[in-house]
């Protein structure tokens, strides 16, 4: 089983499942600065989950799997500190959202890294 690609296909599916959610089931609910976090949630989560999904079914493992992990990892904490805060806790939780933002950072950086090795 590659991890991996399940990681990253999961990743997706919850990123369109929250963006629907918040654009329709919490509507009224969230204030305009929480929409503001939700929105910016969705729209790094569903470019990561690609990325990740094309590193998990490039075949490649080491740097670009390495690279495909950041991007899951990276998405989860910066995605879901923002969520988070959405939906009501502490503001505290924002000062989580650069470290998610640190692993997407080295996530493309270990891709390119990979991309300049030789097979």
């Amino acid at each position: 089983m590659n991890r991996l690609v399940f990681a990253a296909a999961l990743l997706g599916f919850l990123g369109v499942a929250l963006g629907a959610f918040g654009a329709h089931a919490l509507e009224a609910q969230l204030t305009e600065e929480a929409h503001g976090w939700w929105d910016t949630a969705t729209l790094y989560v569903l470019p990561h989950a690609a990325a990740a999904l094309a590193a998990g079914l490039s075949g490649r493992g080491g740097r670009t799997a390495l690279g495909g992990w950041l991007f899951v990892t990276g998405a989860v904490i910066f995605a879901g500190s923002l969520y988070a805060m959405a939906l009501g806790s502490p503001r505290w939780f924002g000062a989580i959202t650069p470290l998610g933002g640190l692993s997407l950072l080295a996530g493309w950086l270990t891709l390119a890294l990979s991309a300049l090795r030789k097979d």
